[in-house]
């Protein structure tokens, strides 16, 4: 039983990085139609910014509040990246899709070679706050204290993200978008401007996932960026494009599912269950698991 529980929360924790990590990407395709291959940039840029931050802030000060600046930085600086991406290099590509792959490709490839060029590749360690390295005591089980913080970090971004999509002017215009971005135009409606908020939206998100991943393992790293993206597409195509709700349930899905494959099966099972879940939604239900925008 305590086995389970510390499965079933890590898989909780490790789905609520994906969740970190997807729902940016989601806005930004549900509303703009663009695959932003270079959201793993986004995340490895607040990765390093908490990084640096934490490493350039004097000692005196405890771990956890150097996390904690380092934290709003990361996504200040996420948020910052994003507009600029968008501003520079999507806004000029939005009706030449194929070119806007290619832009996004080469700039997370650009990224990853310059993290390299100047930090080299190798993991750099990040420090961790005492209470995050702890455990607490559940039903049984003895559980490292970090889980829960990824989870409820997860879920304030949860629902600050459903109270902009449902309670502001904002929020309407952005799910209008999604559903029919031609008439929205046709309104009259700033829609450029929407498009620089939600990829800064996406950017501060994804940034906030990179800092969060580099405290669940440890260290940072050019490559992270790359390998949590992979699991972001993975949770947006089964969660449905567009959809935060559906991005949330499918994130808890595949942290589970991989956790579980790992342990029960054998090490490395987790992945491949990650696709075959992938393979089973859209063969079973080929319009994901929700297909509303939030």
């Amino acid at each position: 039983m305590s086995d389970f529980v510390l499965l079933a929360t890590t898989g909780l924790a490790l789905g609520a990085l994906y969740f970190l990590a997807a729902s940016g990407l989601s806005l930004i395709y549900g509303l703009m139609g663009v695959l932003n291959f270079a959201h793993g940039a986004f995340m490895m840029v607040g990765a390093y910014a908490g990084w640096l931050t934490m490493t350039d802030l004097p000692p005196s000060l405890s771990v956890g509040v150097r996390l904690l600046v380092a934290a709003v930085v990361a996504v200040a600086l996420g948020a910052a990246v994003g507009v600029v991406v968008e501003v520079v290099l999507i806004r000029p590509l939005y009706r030449h899709h194929i070119q806007q792959v290619l832009v996004t490709v080469g700039l997370s490839l650009a990224s990853v070679a310059a993290a390299q060029g100047i930090w080299g590749a190798d993991p750099r360690p990040v420090e961790k706050p005492d209470w995050m390295s702890g455990t607490t005591s559940l039903l049984g089980a003895r559980l490292p204290t970090d889980r829960f913080v990824y989870v409820v970090a997860a879920l304030a971004v949860l629902a600050g993200l459903l109270a902009l999509l449902r309670l502001t002017r904002l929020g309407l215009i952005i799910r209008a978008g999604v559903e029919n971005r031609t008439m929205v135009q046709a309104l009259g409606i700033d829609v450029q401007r929407t498009f620089t908020i939600v990829f800064a939206i996406g950017g501060a998100a994804a940034a906030l996932a990179g800092i969060l991943y580099a405290q669940y393992a440890g260290s940072v790293s050019p490559a992270q960026g790359g390998s949590l993206l992979i699991f972001a597409f993975i949770v947006v195509v089964i969660g449905g494009m567009g959809s935060i709700v559906g991005t949330a349930v499918a994130a808890v899905a595949v942290g589970l599912v991989q956790q579980l494959a790992n342990y029960y099966a054998a090490s490395g099972v987790g992945d491949l269950s990650v696709v075959l879940l992938l393979a089973l939604v859209l063969l079973l239900r080929p319009t994901s698991l929700k297909g509303a925008t939030a």
